[in-house]
C-alpha cells in the first residue's frame, strides 16, 4: 500500500487535462507509441470532436522511482460545470489532486469550484501551471492568482507543457513524494466504493471500485449494500485505456473494475458500497451525493411510430449515463415522447446528439424547463416540470422557483456588459471580488429558469468568450410567475408553453409570436397566432391567406358571375377556417429557444 498513489486531475474546461493525462501515460510507458492517440482517455467520438471530457476515465500506471516500483492510479475528470458530479465522485476516491491552470488564461470559475470539492475531501493539492510554451504565457501572474483566489502556496508550483512534454518527469516525482499513500486496513472485512459504472456488451454491467479496507478476490461472494443482493465476483480487471488488464484480486487502496455478470447498471448504483457477503460491514460509506437532474425537456421522435425505438435507446443510454432520468409523456402537438431530466444544457445537447447518432433517431426537443414548487389555495403542494401541468391561475397561491448561486470570473473590461445581462435575468448580486487589477469575480443568485435557455451563449458573446461560469443550486424562492401559452388558429400548442416572470411576459409573448409568424407556412385561410396568459390575449400576429384566383376563367360578361364566384370562395375560406388544421414545422418548436 505504501507504493500506491491515487490522484486525479482537476481544471477548467480546455486547460489541458486530457493532454496532460496522455503525457503521463506515455512517460510511464502505459501505452506503446504505436497504440498512442491524442486524448486517449476520451473514448467517445463526441468528446474528441468537441474537445471536452464527458465521462471520468481511470488508468493504472507503473513507474520506477529510486529503484522502487510505484503504482499510480490516474483519474481524468470532466471540466464542464454540467458534469461536476463526476468530479465529486472521482475526488472522493483519491488522496491527491493536480490543480491544472492554463498559463495564459489563469484561474477560471470551474477551477475554483472543483478545488473546493477537493479541499472538502482533504486532498493533497499540487498546483501545476500548464501551456508554458505559449507566447501569451505568464506563469508568475497565474501563480499569484492561484495564491490570491484559492489560497494555495505556489512558490514552487510546477511549470509544465503537456503538449511538448516539458516538466512531466518532475511532475510524476512530485506526485510520488507529495501525495500520501492510501490509508486502510488490509485485514478488515471488504469495503469498497463504486464510483463509476457502465455497460459492456460482453461482460454486462461493470463497476469501477476503490477498495478502502480488505480486498476483493476472484470468485468471492460480495454483498451490494443498497440492494442487499449477493453476487459472485466473475472477473477483476485493472483499468487501461487500450484494454483491461486481468487480475486475481484488487488489494486494499487500489482501484479496479469489477464484473458480477449483472444485466443492468441500476443494480450497481454509483456511490454504493460493496462488502463481503459472509463477513459484512455494518455501515455503508457516507458522503456520496447522487446526481440530481437540473433541466427537463421533452424529447419526441419526428416520425411518431419511432416511440418504442426511442424508449429502447434511452434505456440503453442510461446504462452508460447514470445521471439520465426519463418518464413517458404525451403532447397534443407532438404525440408520444419522453420527459427527460438532464444535469444541464451541455448534458442535454450531448444526450440528444448521442441518441441521434448512435440509434439513428430524428428528435424534436421542447424548450428546457426546471422544477417549480406550486402551492395551491387549499394548502397542498405540487411539483411541476412541464408548463402544461401548471394548475389554473385561480387555484395557485404561489409558485416557488429554484435559484442557483452563479460565480463568474471576467476581465474588468466586460464588467458592465455582464452586470447588465445579470440584472436583465433577475440576478441578485451577493459578492464582487477583484482577483487582480484586471480580473474580477462576481457571485449572483439567479433563478434557474433564466440560465437554462441561452444564458451561457449570451455570457460568452458579451465578453468575447473570456468569462468563465460555474453554478451550484441553492434554495427555491417565491416568484411572480405565469404560464405563457401560444395559440395557433385558436388552439393552444402545449409544446410551446413556457413559464415566465410576469413582468417579462408581454415582451416574451410578442417576440414569440413574431418569430412564429416567420416560421409557420401560409395556408389557404387566414391564421391567427396569439400569445395568452390564461384567457387573456397579450400579443397577436396574423398570417395572411394564400389567394387563389377563382375569377381567372371569366372573360368579360356580367359582373354578377364574378361576384358569385368570389362569394363562393369567401364561404369556402370561412368553412376552412373553422375546421382547418395547421401543421407546424419543426423550426416552430425551436422558436422558444431563440427568443431573447
Amino acid at each position: 500500500m505504501q507504493k500506491i498513489r491515487n490522484f486525479s486531475i482537476i481544471a477548467h474546461i480546455d486547460h489541458g487535462k486530457s493532454t496532460l493525462a496522455d503525457r503521463l501515460i506515455q512517460e510511464c510507458g502505459g501505452v506503446s507509441d504505436r497504440e498512442m492517440v491524442s486524448q486517449i482517455m476520451d473514448t467517445m467520438d463526441i468528446e474528441k470532436e468537441r474537445g471536452i471530457t464527458i465521462k471520468a476515465q481511470s488508468v493504472r500506471l507503473e513507474y520506477i522511482y529510486n529503484q522502487e516500483k510505484y503504482i499510480l492510479n490516474l483519474i481524468d475528470t470532466p471540466g464542464h460545470v454540467d458534469f461536476s458530479y463526476e468530479v465529486s465522485r472521482s475526488l472522493s476516491s483519491c488522496e491527491g489532486a493536480l490543480l491544472v491552470v492554463d498559463a495564459s488564461q489563469g484561474v477560471e470559475a470551474q477551477t475554483i469550484a472543483n478545488v473546493y470539492i477537493a479541499l472538502d475531501n482533504n486532498l493533497e493539492i499540487i498546483p501545476v501551471i500548464n501551456k508554458i510554451d505559449l507566447p501569451a504565457a505568464d506563469p508568475l501572474r497565474v501563480a499569484e492568482e492561484i495564491e490570491s483566489s484559492i489560497g494555495i502556496d505556489c512558490t514552487d508550483a510546477l511549470q509544465v507543457s503537456a503538449k511538448s512534454g516539458i516538466g512531466i518527469k518532475d511532475l510524476i516525482e512530485r506526485i510520488i513524494t507529495q501525495v500520501p499513500p492510501p490509508s486502510g486496513d488490509e485485514n478488515a472485512p471488504t469495503k469498497a466504493l463504486i464510483y463509476d459504472s457502465w455497460f459492456d456488451n460482453y461482460l454486462g454491467a461493470l463497476a469501477l471500485v476503490r477498495v478502502i479496507d480488505g480486498k476483493i478476490s476472484l470468485n468471492q461472494e460480495v454483498l451490494i449494500m443498497s440492494t442487499g443482493k449477493r453476487h459472485e465476483v466473475l472477473g477483476l480487471y485493472y483499468p487501461h485505456p487500450v484494454q483491461k488488464i486481468k487480475t486475481q484480486s484488487i488489494e486494499c487502496g487500489e482501484i479496479g473494475i469489477l464484473s458480477l455478470g449483472l444485466k443492468s447498471v441500476t443494480d450497481m448504483a454509483v456511490g454504493d458500497t460493496i462488502t463481503d457477503a459472509k463477513n459484512p460491514i455494518q455501515q455503508p460509506i457516507e458522503g456520496f451525493m447522487p446526481a440530481k437532474p437540473f433541466v427537463f425537456a421533452g424529447l419526441y421522435p419526428i416520425e411518431t411510430d419511432k416511440f418504442e425505438e426511442l424508449r429502447d435507446a434511452l434505456n440503453k443510454l442510461r446504462l452508460n449515463d447514470s445521471a439520465l432520468s426519463f418518464e413517458p409523456e404525451t403532447s397534443i402537438a407532438l404525440g408520444f415522447g419522453f420527459r427527460v431530466g438532464f444535469l444541464g444544457l451541455l448534458h442535454m445537447e450531448v444526450v440528444k446528439e448521442r441518441l441521434e447518432r448512435e440509434f439513428n433517431l430524428m428528435l424534436i426537443a421542447t424548450a428546457p424547463t426546471v422544477i417549480y414548487e406550486v402551492e395551491l389555495t387549499d394548502g397542498s403542494k405540487v411539483m411541476v416540470q412541464n408548463p402544461s401541468e401548471l394548475p389554473p391561475e385561480q387555484r395557485i397561491a404561489n409558485i416557488k422557483e429554484p435559484y442557483v448561486r452563479a460565480s463568474i470570473i471576467t476581465p474588468t473590461d466586460y464588467l458592465g456588459n455582464i452586470i447588465t445581462l445579470l440584472s436583465n435575468r433577475r440576478g441578485i448580486q451577493e459578492k464582487m471580488d477583484y482577483l487582480s487589477p484586471n480580473r474580477v469575480m462576481l457571485e449572483y443568485a439567479l433563478p434557474s429558469n433564466e440560465i437554462v435557455m441561452d444564458f451561457y451563449d449570451k455570457l460568452k458573446s458579451c465578453t468575447k468568450g473570456y468569462a468563465s461560469f460555474d453554478y451550484e443550486p441553492i434554495e427555491s424562492r417565491v416568484g411572480d410567475l405565469v404560464k405563457l401559452d401560444v395559440r395557433v388558429a385558436g388552439e393552444v400548442v402545449d409544446a410551446l408553453s413556457i413559464i415566465v416572470d410576469r413582468s417579462k411576459s408581454y415582451e416574451k409573448g410578442k417576440a414569440l409570436v413574431e418569430s412564429m409568424k416567420e416560421l409557420v407556412p401560409r395556408q389557404l385561410f387566414e391564421v391567427a397566432i396569439q400569445a395568452s396568459i390564461g384567457n387573456k390575449i397579450i400579443a397577436r400576429e396574423t398570417i395572411k391567406s394564400i389567394g387563389k384566383n377563382v375569377t381567372a376563367k371569366c372573360y368579360g360578361g356580367d359582373i354578377t358571375r364574378k361576384r358569385k364566384l368570389l362569394e363562393k370562395q369567401k364561404e369556402g375560406k370561412k368553412r376552412m377556417k373553422a375546421i382547418g388544421k395547421v401543421e407546424l414545422p419543426q423550426e416552430a418548436f425551436l422558436a422558444v429557444l431563440k427568443i431573447d
